[in-house]
């Protein structure tokens, strides 16, 4: 007899590696293979990468039968796990032409075979969660997938223009406040029934003094504002660092924004269309979030204050499905942006890595990042949750990131 569990597991595996492949499929081979800057990896890459995870993680230890479909695919799909071998470097994946899309493809089936043959007989709980682990993982990818292809596709001058400047604009009201009391508040969550990665855990106490946090994201309009008073001219308002980067860089709008003539305009993975102020700010790095926060004379939440508000709210993740781009909507919490917090991302007290290779998936980058909370609109449904630390170094900027501010209630 089979398995039950095992037929859920299986269910929800061929789920998640089909969707890869929905995702991927409107794109070219030549848009597959593009690397528009080092922090960017080809379409091609991130379905070779999480094939490459299962096959180095679950088949490779369990499967004394199995074997590769070419030795290469172990450096060329590697990406930062030092334990298991070299890597082809970062930067210069976009060079690689060979394998082709659907040799990719190909490589994908492979593996997939490989993995139901393995389902299709016992396996232990260890097997189960890196099974688990990489269905996960490959969620997260699909998200870089839609991240990256949007920075690849930006850089093209043909790109088709949206046909959202005929949708209505949204008003949106002032910005209401939720206010909470100071307290020691637990955060983060400890193994249980339900995933969690390493840096979620573990569940502990931490002390939140009386703050208030913003109701809602942060608008294209209310950003304007703070365009338009010289936001990105006055060095007061950043952080040194941040101050220097977007000095280097030119900074003087989001990501993707382009002034023309007197308006501005918005690339997304709809198109190049007119800016709608009424929707959330997307593609700020954490030092333009920390100077609008300045400028507006608040501040930007903690992670523990995120999270004690989500959960004081009820909040979950309410998307069900993913988009091109955030819409109007007020339960904004998840499904919309990526929220920066001024948390550093750094170990939990008691935070303990995984054991072998895999522990090398967060543990190790605990330095030089900031966390942000929630989900976004490329989020793929039920990859997100209350305790999720997604991390950015401070200047990145093509995630789709956005604003939500905080303030100490004296």
């Amino acid at each position: 007899m089979t398995d039950p569990d095992h037929v859920d597991l299986l269910a929800r595996y061929e789920d998640v590696r089909s969707q890869t492949e929905r995702l991927a499929a409107p794109f070219s081979p030549e848009d597959q293979t593009a690397q528009s800057m080092p922090d960017v990896s080809p379409m091609k890459w991130h379905r070779g990468h999480t094939t490459w995870f299962f096959e180095t993680f679950v088949l490779a230890p369990q499967d004394a039968a199995y074997r590769p479909i070419d030795p290469a695919y172990a450096v060329l799909f590697n990406s930062y796990y030092v334990g298991v071998g070299p890597r082809h470097e970062r930067s210069a994946r976009g060079v690689i032409t060979r394998p082709g899309s659907s040799e990719v493809a190909a490589y994908r089936h492979h593996v997939d075979a490989a993995v139901r043959r393995l389902l299709g007989g016992s396996i232990d709980d260890d097997v189960r969660q890196r099974i688990v682990l990489g269905i996960q993982h490959e969620q997260q990818h699909q998200e870089l997938m839609m991240m990256d292809i949007k920075h690849v596709l930006a850089q093209n001058p043909l790109v088709n223009r949206s046909d959202r400047a005929d949708q209505p604009v949204t008003e949106r009201g002032p910005t209401g406040w939720r206010s909470f009391d100071a307290g020691l508040c637990v955060v983060g969550c400890d193994r249980g029934a339900s995933f969690s990665f390493d840096n979620e855990r573990p569940e502990h106490r931490a002390f939140v003094e009386p703050f208030a946090i913003a109701d809602r994201l942060v608008t294209n309009g209310e950003y304007l504002a703070f365009i338009d008073d010289g936001g990105y001219r006055r060095p007061e308002l950043w952080l040194s660092d941040g101050w220097a980067l977007a000095q280097r860089e030119s900074w003087c709008s989001p990501l993707y924004w382009d002034l023309v003539g007197d308006g501005w305009e918005e690339f997304t993975l709809e198109g190049r269309g007119s800016l709608d102020p009424s929707l959330p700010v997307a593609h700020v790095s954490y030092y333009e979030a920390d100077a609008f926060a300045r400028w507006s004379g608040a501040r930007l939440p903690t992670e523990q204050e995120w999270e004690v508000a989500a959960r004081a709210l009820g909040a979950d993740d309410v998307h069900r499905h993913m988009a091109l781009h955030p819409g109007p909507s007020d339960a904004d919490l998840f499904g919309a942006l990526w929220q920066w917090t001024q948390s550093a991302y750094s170990p939990y007290p008691g935070f303990a890595p995984e054991p072998g290779a895999i522990g090398e998936y967060n543990g190790k980058f605990m330095i030089n990042n900031q966390v942000l909370r929630g989900s976004a609109c490329v989020t793929p449904p039920g990859h997100s949750r209350l305790t999720y630390r997604n991390f950015f170094s401070p200047g990145s900027r093509w995630m789709f990131s956005g604003i939500r501010l905080a303030k100490a209630i004296s």
